[in-house]
């Protein structure tokens, strides 16, 4: 199952949960769409992996409130 962190890694944007415009790799790193392709270029900087678009929750898993709240910020990015 996927964390569904809330937060750009790299800018530190909120992300909704149900947002289409959230990329991640498959270590689930995440990233705004505005990052992930003028910062990072499609590549994940802490490990190198294609960033694909994050699959949006499932409304019950949505209602549940089983997200994340755990921010996570990268030292690898580019734009800090």
């Amino acid at each position: 199952m996927l964390e569904i962190r809330p937060s750009c890694e790299c800018c530190d944007r909120d992300l909704a949960p149900e947002s289409t415009d959230v990329l991640i790799c498959s270590f689930e790193c995440t990233w705004c769409r505005d990052c992930a392709e003028n910062v990072l270029h499609g590549v994940c900087p802490n490990c190198g992996g294609e960033l694909v678009r994050r699959p949006v929750p499932s409304p019950s898993r949505l209602a549940a409130g089983r997200v994340s709240s755990v921010r996570v910020l990268s030292e690898s990015c580019g734009s800090r």
